[in-house]
């Protein structure tokens, strides 16, 4: 109960000071340990599919596995997450890549939200008749805040209207310059009902993969992440998990968040029952004691006791971070940015922006990127033409940015998801209060100036004996003295002494500080060569606000 506490208290203006306590139920996102580098051994790519609606995600996949995967779903649409893998011939080896099937990018941020890192590669599917859309921008931005390489597949090449020289144009308006024009970005023309170049795109997806250097400990107990988790009448809760080091074997003690379980079956992806699931692959899981949720990060403990323990251990902490987030949202608000950057936490300010029509968003952009940014940095994560969605909130929840809206409305369901991850949503009509609001947000990360503010100026007209030390009686010629304020000790120019006034009385008696026109006895531990004539300067060091400088 001392996070509840602690968050009342917070709520009162009250310093708490909570000792750090290492709990066993502490999650690391890291999935190799130091143990694991003796026996590190190549791991197949995680792959997942991304682009606007329509424009062949799960045809592409489909024709990959050589399967019906698109059939069976409900007016063609992805309705649920899979994960599928494939055999790939390689450098005249057989190499797999697991591909993640996605229903759109809520899924991609929701992990990445929780601190997750499941995707090694993200495939950007664009179609050749059709070009870029709201959702391969949405695409783009939450593959960047994720940091995983981008693979572009432009999909649909065979048909005639097919413009692939467009398509790459207007990605590389996008920020994706392709290889062949002297960028970074590979870029495989592909038709998924026909086809075509799909073994050049699963050869690039290696290649990339070879790059980013990929490799597990299969010898060790598994640890990984939930894929999704749902209640099944006949089997009880089912999860899929994604393995991410080690190996899952069946009979398995895991604990996936605060959910236990002993895996009573595993199946994958074809629907077969397996013994043992290696590194990068998924299954499904029958044994869990209730529903994990998607992202959860699992383990794999020697015991049973062990991982009830822990188990049991999570859930009065999940219980407990539930009531501590609705005392105090962790989210960042334009009001909270100040506070955070005197914590040394934040020093770029990311934004999501949508507007009423492009040439809007251009503008805005435009005078964002006037703004002096040599201190502070705004990063814009997506900005386009549209309501702002729950896709918006997601991304910004996951990314701890601000959404801004401009002559646009929030769509339906938008409002509540923004409350419920606790986003801060503003929307302007006029573009001067946008500015002025991040202006005066940036201006809070800066770190505050400490100035020097002047008290007045005495003049020393007596020296007094005390003890071993002495006492200046001194005459308060303008301003003020104020004791435990600093003063600056001048003889003909020079300074002697520049401290901390320690002592100040008028008439024998201790006072805070005396006004000009009045006489007083000053004195300090640290300094005693007092002499008459000498001027003290009072002053105090206060923080200063600072203001962008402008460039």
């Amino acid at each position: 109960m001392i996070w509840i506490a602690a968050g009342v208290a917070e709520e009162l203006e009250i310093k708490v000071e909570i000792p750090d306590r290492q709990s066993a139920a502490t999650k690391v996102t890291e999935m190799l340990d130091a143990a694991d580098l003796e026996s590190l051994e190549r791991r197949p790519p995680v792959v997942t599919i991304m682009g606007h609606v329509d424009h062949g995600k799960t045809t592409l996949l489909d024709s990959i596995r050589k399967t019906k995967v698109a059939q069976g779903e409900a007016g063609g649409i992805t309705q649920h997450i899979g994960a599928y893998h494939v055999d790939v011939e390689h450098d005249d080896q057989v190499q797999q890549v697991v591909f993640l099937d996605t229903p759109g990018h809520e899924a991609f941020t929701a992990m990445r939200a929780r601190g997750t890192r499941v995707t090694d590669i993200a495939v950007l599917v664009v179609a050749a008749d059709d070009g870029v859309q709201p959702q391969t921008k949405e695409a783009i931005s939450h593959a960047r805040a994720a940091g995983v390489p981008l693979v572009v597949a432009i999909n649909k090449v065979d048909k005639p209207e097919a413009e692939p020289d467009r398509i790459k144009q207007e990605l590389t308006e996008q920020g994706l310059v392709p290889e062949e024009w002297g960028g970074e970005t590979i870029m495989v023309p592909v038709s998924a009902i026909k086809g075509d170049n799909l073994d050049t795109l699963l050869e690039m997806l290696l290649l990339v993969s070879e790059v980013e250097d990929l490799y597990a400990n299969p010898n060790r107990p598994a640890k990984g992440t939930v894929i999704e988790a749902n209640l099944d009448k006949a089997r009880g809760p089912v999860a899929t998990l994604l393995v991410q080091n080690g190996t899952l074997r069946v009979g398995d003690c895991l604990v996936a968040g605060s959910s236990f379980g002993k895996i009573r079956a595993m199946i994958d992806d074809r629907g077969d029952r397996v013994e043992a699931a290696s590194p990068s692959f998924a299954v499904e899981v029958l044994g869990m004691s209730e529903v994990p949720l998607a992202g959860d990060e699992f383990d794999v403990y020697r015991s049973e006791k062990e991982a009830r323990a822990i188990a049991d251990e999570r859930t009065g902490r999940r219980r407990e971070t539930r009531l501590q987030q609705a005392l105090s949202s962790r989210r960042v608000s334009l009001s909270s940015l100040s506070a955070q950057a005197q914590e040394g936490e934040l020093k770029e300010l990311n934004l999501i922006l949508k507007a009423d029509v492009q040439g809007s968003v251009e503008a805005i952009l435009g005078a964002l990127n006037q703004l002096p940014q040599n201190e502070v940095q705004i990063r814009v994560l997506l900005a386009t033409a549209g309501e702002v969605t729950e896709t918006d909130i997601s991304l910004a929840a996951a990314s701890s940015a601000v959404v801004i809206g401009f002559n646009t409305n929030l769509a339906t369901g938008a409002a509540p998801a923004a409350e419920q991850e606790g986003v801060d949503v503003r929307q302007y009509d006029i573009i001067y209060n946008l500015l002025d609001d991040i202006q005066g947000a940036m201006e809070g990360l800066l770190e505050p100036e400490e100035v020097e503010e002047a008290l007045g100026v005495v003049e020393v007209r007596a020296v007094f004996p005390v003890g071993r030390g002495s006492v200046a009686g001194c005459y308060v010629q303008s301003g003020k003295v104020v004791r435990n304020r600093r003063i600056r000790v001048k003889r003909r120019d020079e300074v002697v002494y520049d401290g901390v006034l320690d002592s100040l009385k008028r008439m024998k008696e201790n006072v805070r500080e005396v006004a000009a026109g009045y006489e007083c006895g000053i004195g300090t531990a640290k300094f005693n060569d007092w002499k008459e004539g000498d001027t003290i300067e009072a002053y105090q060091m206060v923080s200063k606000r600072r203001t962008l400088a402008v460039t």
